[in-house]
């Protein structure tokens, strides 16, 4: 069009002004009409948000995907299911998560407003595999084999009374080392005793009639012999 205006500036042709100006309209006119379709086919923004949620319980589906189909655009669900994001009109929006089926929204072109907000339903989808049999030998010959030779153990009676036995238990409570609760247990006694004592002379039980009691009691009972069986075990 600039070509064909020039040429009418041109020293060759020149046309009068009045009929100068109604071309000029007719180009302008033609320009906007040919123009307007291409504004009018832009959609518009839409401030797209909602709550993704299961079907059955309504409860969240957390960090759901979702994705503007035929595109990379989109966002991913928080822990209560809410998302936001910024879509078009006519947008075809894909819902999907690990457990549910896939399901897909498409955004009214007829809003009034730039927001949209939505409760999109997931259903569980739920899939069935192959049954598999696993055996633990590679012949049932080895396994009768097996089967036949097995040593059966006591049934659960007789081995809560081996566990419970009295020499079993002693046996446990003199060889077992303390845990961690227990470490932090007497830590905890130790700093209180310490504290409880704090600028003053904890007793000395040299000068305890009660404990020199004791003392002569458990003596008496001998409760106060050496364990040699502990000893001949580490050797």
């Amino acid at each position: 069009m600039m070509l064909k205006l020039s040429f009418f500036f041109s020293p060759v042709f020149r046309l009068p002004a009045a009929v100068f100006c109604r071309l000029s309209s007719i180009v302008f006119l033609l320009s906007f009409v040919f123009c307007l379709p291409a504004f009018s086919q832009e959609k518009e923004l839409i401030q797209f948000s909602g709550v993704v949620v299961e079907a059955d319980s309504l409860r969240p589906v957390p960090f759901t995907s979702i994705l503007i189909k035929n595109s990379r655009r989109g966002t991913i669900a928080d822990a209560s299911g809410y998302f936001s994001f910024v879509a078009q009109e006519k947008d075809t929006i894909v819902f999907s998560a690990i457990g549910y089926k896939k399901s897909s929204f498409i955004i009214p072109d007829t809003l009034t407003t730039n927001k949209y907000s939505l409760i999109q339903v997931m259903q569980k989808d739920t899939i069935l595999l192959k049954e598999t049999v696993i055996y633990p030998w590679p012949t049932r010959e080895q396994f009768k084999e097996a089967f036949l030779t097995l040593n059966v153990p006591d049934d659960d009676l007789e081995r809560a009374k081996k566990n419970l036995a009295r020499e079993e238990l002693k046996e446990k409570y003199e060889t077992l080392a303390m845990d961690g609760s227990m470490n932090y247990k007497a830590a905890m006694q130790q700093q209180q005793s310490r504290l409880y004592w704090a600028g003053q002379y904890p007793p000395n039980n040299l000068l305890n009639p009660f404990a020199w009691a004791q003392f002569i009691k458990m003596w008496r009972e001998g409760k106060l012999k050496m364990d040699t069986k502990n000893e001949e075990k580490e050797e």
